[in-house]
């Protein structure tokens, strides 16, 4: 980052004004070659460090801007100058003009095209910068490193259509890493290794095959070492070369396999942490690598690796446990999967590829023997993978292992179920309920003597997985199950009590919507379910919702053919008689506004794939039954319901049937008739479809008519779906219907503070739609907007609400289009505005508060800048009532202006009273700055650098006001000893002792994997962690589960614009959201929905999690004062002497605290005299 202060930038800034002056005064143009001419120039001629590196790093900066052709044509001249300053600085103190020169020199290399790497001048150069690359110092070290390797991946050459397959000066580059490792590697620090390993991490991809192969070699062979640093940086250098997907050229399939089988001989031990990590990732690549390149290879290696992985499960360190976990899933998906389709079905007599699978899954699958017991959780996600990848094809060979998990779930106090039964609802989704149920059955037929069900937990992971089935099975092996359970339960009903079997009859139906998903057989089985369906639609009350929901998601996720669409639609003659007359039936039966719900939904869905010549008959007959006068008005309503769910798709007729059918009921004084009749409207006018277009069109000028004229008759209710017809209605109107849109003006305004949301809502839409309208009909957008705004100024000079109604329209008008408002209407607006901030009504003070928020939000700072005065001025002659009511809404208005304009500026335009506020407004902006600042460090932090050292306070004060930050600077270089003691132990191996007391035998194939990296510690017994505290006598301390509170801190300037754009219908409240996108504005929620009051909420509600008060434990149980406990301090007030407290901030707290310690003490000393009086007192 730049430091103005810093002697090195200031040299910078010197010699680039010094170069422009020279460029200008010879008549230049001031471009990249002039600038790169002049620099080399200047380069040749400074003397001093600083002036050099000053020189070197505009260089570094213009090289890149500079022409290829000019430096491939200046490449003699300009690289031995480069050279001579690199041998000059190669053994000096300084390294930034050194670091710099070795980066303009990468750039020059990367410049140069194919030809020039065929000359020997050009290699030299870059062996010069490659040479580097081992430098000891870090900075020099860097910049080579990063300049080699923009050389070899980034030349642009590389890129061109001509490009070959790697670097010319990739081969002697390899060659150089494997001379240096070769020369260095069994020193016993091996820093010159460690800085070619991490060079070869970068560049073994863009190597070609035969030199990966030998690099390869050199990298085994000093793993053999046993360093630790050096092994995990050669596995870092593999990883590398895996997960960059190099092309064939480079890394062969053969290759990628033999490097997999050397590095078996690699494998950390199970209690080695980080390089059992680094090596289990290592070869997840290298398989997923392999299988890119050649899947037969990569299948006939993973068996080995499968095996290997779960001996990890048996680690005692539950990072490697869940690594390892990880890793098995991964090649499942990326491996496995992708093929799986061209294996057919897998039994375990197959040949390969399939017999790999078969050793696959038994190795995972012994991961449910009891030595793995610790890892099953774990185990079990593995198995739940396989069974999503693999279990279509290889249910034969999974069977019993299916078998194990439900035996081993019902084993005693097993502690993961939930593990198990998504593991075997992964083998539902996949193999298919008719699988698991012949593997593990059901185990229940309704004849049993006792009810105990052992296996009746498969119902519920049927229900939440089956997916795909044959429906044709339900209706075959479930169906008569479910009758038999429900005989039985008849027989048992004189019992006396509720017979379990009911519940098992019930649990078996509601499988059916899971059957129902994407099924293999509706055309064949569907119609013999239908009739059953039907009846217990009818007859089972409490199977409806089941049912309905299963024929909604038979018709959204199984009909997906028009021949699966045509059949179900088949039974609509059947199932929407049925349907309409349950709904239409009084809640007698037990029924509630839930199922009633669930029915309409189902109505809706059906009526997607059903003949429009039947819709017309049923509408024709609601329309019979809504006139009838034996109808009564559950019915009429019930029916209207079913007229908006019909309506969309009739014919063109049937609707203007429909229309004058309803007509009277726009004019209803029962307000539910009222909503329910805008509610077809709404429906007719919203659909997409062909006839009822035609409807609108045909009928335009009567629906116009009929909403101005019941415009005063109008209830509430109906205000929501009316709102949303004139909508509609508004999107189609012409230039010739501007009146019409003009007369619902005054109507729409007031509607924006409706008590309902949704017609709040809708209003706000239909303003900004009459706005589209006025565009639509002309001339210009700018007239047509100020032709608009004329007409809903007028609401300005109307009542107080008209007032505030129309300020918030404004506001949003001016939301929606401040594009196509002209300037001198802006500055109309703002002026009328201000104005109104006078009134002596809240309502209105708020709206033209929120107004000028959304202004500040949406103009530009230049056009604000004439209009401050204005706008501050109004604030500041505020009422005082109004100031105290609305300070927040202030301090958060404050805050932006102050963003915008700068403090000075906002002070001096507002009275002194606001002075106060607005300093703490500058303090609490400075603080959130400054936090900002330091999360943004600690995330662009990535490795730790050396800060130069701040500048101290000079006065007494500033020097005070440090002081609250050493105790964190000490804090911070605790841990920074901390961090450098790890790295120091990171570095540190150590050998683990024979078993049994043998000795360490060292001519032992496997010993590499007694040298750990992890200070191996005594052993412990392994158990299933349960994750409790134990308390120092051995007991659990099991804490409750608190709910969880949201940091609800003092609301900021984002949520109040979030409420100021609630407020013009932008935003919901989010517990107003989800209410309404969930439910109808028609319909009655849903019974039990409603939140719950609990106590401890915010605002006046007392606070639960409330500390206790300091000093409370000594506080008397009997009267008042405090009293000695044994064992503990006396009950003073111990207040520890800290020297970040004498802090401005944090001194007016503690003086807080001692005056209120102080008042305490003597109120006590006053009532410990009196009392003494009184006992003195004859």
């Amino acid at each position: 980052f730049w430091e103005s202060n810093s002697a090195a930038h200031k040299e910078i800034c010197a010699v680039l004004a010094a170069v422009t002056e020279v460029i200008r005064s010879r008549g230049g143009k001031e471009s990249e070659t002039e600038y790169f001419a002049a620099l080399m120039t200047t380069l040749e001629a400074v003397e001093s460090p600083e002036s050099l590196a000053a020189v070197a790093y505009l260089l570094n900066l213009v090289l890149k801007r500079v022409p290829s052709p000019v430096l491939i044509k200046k490449f003699s001249d300009v690289s031995k100058a480069f050279m001579g300053i690199v041998s000059s600085q190669a053994c000096g103190s300084s390294t930034s003009a050194l670091r710099w020169v070795l980066s303009c020199l990468a750039t020059l290399l990367r410049k140069q095209d194919l030809a020039a790497w065929s000359y020997p001048v050009t290699l030299q150069v870059y062996h010069g910068l490659l040479s580097f690359c081992v430098h000891t110092k870090p900075k020099v070290r860097k910049a080579a490193q990063h300049g080699v390797c923009s050389v070899l991946r980034g030349s642009e050459f590389m890129f061109g259509d001509a490009a070959p397959e790697h670097h010319p000066a990739a081969p002697s580059t390899a060659k150089f890493c494997v001379q240096e490792i070769e020369k260095a590697g069994g020193t016993k620090e091996a820093t010159t290794t460690l800085h070619v390993l991490a060079l070869l991490r970068d560049l073994l991809p863009c190597f070609p095959a035969a030199v990966v192969k030998t690099c390869c070699e050199t990298l085994l062979r000093v793993m053999t070492l046993s360093h630790v640093l050096v092994t995990a940086c050669a596995m870092q250098a593999f990883h590398s070369l895996f997960s960059a997907q190099a092309s064939v050229a480079c890394l062969p399939a053969e290759l990628n396999a033999q490097i997999i089988t050397a590095l078996y001989d690699y494998v950390p031990s199970t209690s080695d942490l980080q390089p059992l990590l680094t090596w289990l990732s290592t070869m997840e690549r290298a398989h997923v690598n392999l299988g890119r390149l050649q899947k037969d290879l990569c299948w006939a290696h993973l068996p080995r690796l499968f095996s290997a992985t779960m001996n990890c499960f048996l680690s005692p360190h539950s990072q490697v446990v869940a690594a390892a976990a990880q890793t098995l899933e991964t090649l499942l998906s990326e491996c496995v999967a992708p093929h799986m389709e061209d294996l057919g079905t897998v039994s375990a007599s197959a040949p390969a590829p399939a017999a790999y699978l078969c050793k696959m899954f038994r190795s995972v699958e012994e991961g449910l023997t009891y030595r793995f017991h610790a890892a099953w959780d774990k185990v079990l996600q593995v198995l739940e993978v396989f069974f999503e990848t693999c279990g279509k094809q290889c249910h034969p060979i999974m069977r019993k292992c299916l078998r194990s998990l439900c035996d081993l779930r019902l084993s005693p106090h097993f502690p993961y179920t939930a593990e198990v039964d998504q593991a075997v609802g992964a083998a539902v989704s996949t193999m298919g309920p008719e699988v698991l149920l012949e593997a593990v059955p059901l185990e229940i037929d309704g004849k049993e003597e006792t009810l105990d069900f052992p296996r009746s937990w498969l119902l519920p992971v049927l229900r939440d997985y089956v997916q795909g089935a044959r429906l044709g099975f339900f209706t075959s092996y479930f169906l008569p199950l479910a009758a038999t359970l429900k005989s039985r339960g008849i027989s048992e009903l004189g019992e006396g009590c509720w017979p379990p079997t009911f519940s098992f009859a019930f649990q078996v139906w509601t499988l059916l919507p899971g059957f129902c998903t994407r099924p293999m057989d509706v055309l064949g089985a569907f119609k013999g379910l239908a009739r059953t369906l039907g009846m217990a639609i009818s007859e089972r009350p409490d199977l409806r919702p089941t049912v309905c929901q299963a024929l909604r998601t038979l018709i959204h996720k199984g009909c997906e053919t028009d021949a699966e669409r045509a059949e179900v639609g088949r039974f609509a003659k059947n199932f929407l008689p049925i349907l309409f007359n349950v709904y239409s039936q009084p809640e007698e039966d037990g029924s509630s506004s839930a199922q009633r719900r669930s029915v309409l939904d189902t109505v809706r869905a059906y009526l997607t794939i059903t003949d429009p010549q039947m819709v017309c008959g049923f509408l024709q007959k609601a329309s019979t039954k809504l006139t009838s006068p034996e109808s009564s008005e559950f019915v009429r309503l019930s029916i209207l319901d079913l007229v908006v769910a019909m309506a969309p798709y009739a014919d063109e007729q049937s609707l203007d049937s429909l229309y004058r059918t309803i007509q009277p009921s726009l004019q209803s004084k029962e307000h539910s008739m009222q909503k329910k009749a805008y509610r077809v409207l709404e429906e007719v006018c919203a659909a997409p479809h062909a006839p009822c277009q035609a409807f609108i069109r045909s009928h335009l000028k009567d629906l116009q008519a009929v909403l101005l004229d019941s415009l005063k008759s109008a209830a509430s209710p109906a205000k929501r779906p009316r709102l949303k017809c004139l909508f509609h209605i508004v999107k189609q109107l012409s230039a010739e219907h501007e009146p019409f849109v003009t007369a619902l003006v005054p109507e729409v305004i007031l509607c924006t503070k409706e008590v309902s949301v949704g017609a709040r809502k809708n209003a706000f839409m239909l303003v900004v739609e009459m706005g589209h309208a006025f565009i639509r009909f002309g001339p210009t957008p700018q007239e047509a907007m100020q032709r608009f705004l004329l007409l809903v100024y007028a609401g300005l000079t109307g009542s107080v609400t008209m007032i505030s109604c129309t300020v918030l329209a404004l506001t949003r008008l001016f939301f929606e289009f401040k594009d196509h408002l002209e300037l001198s209407v802006v500055e109309q607006l703002l002026q009328n505005i201000c104005l109104l901030l006078a009134s002596r009504t809240r309502d209105v003070v708020k709206a033209a508060l929120g107004f000028l928020k959304v202004t500040l939000l949406l103009v530009d700072t230049k056009l604000l800048a004439k209009h401050v005065q204005e706008m501050l001025e109004a604030v500041g002659n505020l009422s005082d009532d109004m100031r105290r009511h609305f300070r927040m809404k202030l301090r958060n208005l404050f805050t932006k202006f102050i963003r915008k304009f700068g403090f000075e500026l906002v002070k001096g335009l507002l009275p002194a009273e606001y002075h106060k506020v607005l300093v703490n407004i500058r303090k609490a902006e400075a603080r959130s700055r400054k936090q900002r600042a330091l999360r943004q460090a600690a995330a662009d932090t990535e490795e730790e650098e050396e800060l130069p050292a701040q500048p101290r306070g000079d006065s007494m004060e500033e020097i005070l006001a440090d002081s609250e930050d050493e105790e964190e600077e000490e804090e911070e270089r605790q841990q920074s000893k901390e961090r450098r003691k790890q790295a120091r132990q990171k570095g540190q191996a150590w050998l683990k002792e024979g078993e049994e007391d043998e000795p360490l035998n060292f001519l032992d194939p496997n010993v590499s994997q007694r040298v750990l990296a992890t200070k191996p510690g005594p052993k412990r017994s392994r158990g299933v962690s349960h994750d409790f505290q134990v308390s120092e006598d051995g007991r659990l301390i099991i804490h409750e589960e608190e709910e969880e509170v949201d940091d609800d801190e003092a609301k900021g300037a984002d949520e109040e614009m979030a409420d100021v754009l609630q407020d013009v219908g932008l935003r919901s409240k989010k517990s107003q959201k989800r209410r309404f996108r969930e439910e109808p504005d028609d319909e009655e929620p849903e019974a039990g929905t409603y939140p719950q009051y609990r106590a401890g909420g915010s605002g006046i509600h007392r606070q639960l999690n409330k500390e206790p008060a300091f000093g409370a434990e000594y506080r008397s149980k009997k009267g008042k004062g405090d009293v000695k406990k044994k064992g503990q301090l006396d009950p003073y007030a111990y207040i520890p002497l800290n020297r970040a407290r004498l802090n401005k901030r944090k001194r007016a707290k503690m003086q807080g605290q001692f005056k209120g310690l102080m008042k305490g003490a003597q109120r006590g000393a006053k009532a410990g005299r009196r009392n003494r009086l009184k006992a003195q007192r004859p």
